[in-house]
């Protein structure tokens, strides 16, 4: 199981708006399908959590035990020496959907308030995605804890 790095917890709870994480997952054609996720959130040191809101492919897709990358980009890590290459780290896991129960509600908890705005009726579910690995641009595995 992969780990979010500590160092990088607080950047990606951060992100939106400059830095919106992306989400990546495959399409029943084989095409890839990169949505911007605001919503993203570390939820604890090997998940990542979103709110799900849209009504697109992705969400339509979007069943437990499905794939998917997270990408996360803020040259400033960079700059600062904590990531390589662009400032970038990506993380792959698998989705598990939380339609009720504490986890639907500790995501919404935790969403910040843009987000929530624009699902004010709680029409969206929670996605916790287990991270398998995390790594850096030359696909090096995260170490920065």
């Amino acid at each position: 199981m992969g780990k979010i790095p500590k160092i990088l917890q607080p950047h990606i709870n951060s992100a939106f708006p400059a830095n919106v994480c992306l989400v990546a997952s495959v399409l029943p054609n084989g095409f890839a399908q990169v949505s911007p996720r605001g919503s993203t959130m570390v939820f604890d040191d090997t998940h990542i959590g979103l709110w799900e809101r849209g009504k697109g492919s992705t969400t339509g897709n979007l069943i437990d035990g499905t794939p998917l990358t997270v990408f996360f980009r803020k040259p400033q890590l960079r700059e600062e020496g904590i990531l390589p290459k662009g400032g970038i780290a990506r993380f792959y896991g698998r989705a598990r959907t939380h339609r009720s129960g504490p986890i639907y509600e500790e995501v919404w908890r935790r969403l910040v308030q843009p987000e929530k705005d624009r699902d004010p009726q709680k029409h969206g579910f929670a996605v916790l995605i287990e991270i398998e690995r995390a790594e850096d641009l030359d696909s090096q595995p995260l170490r920065l804890d």
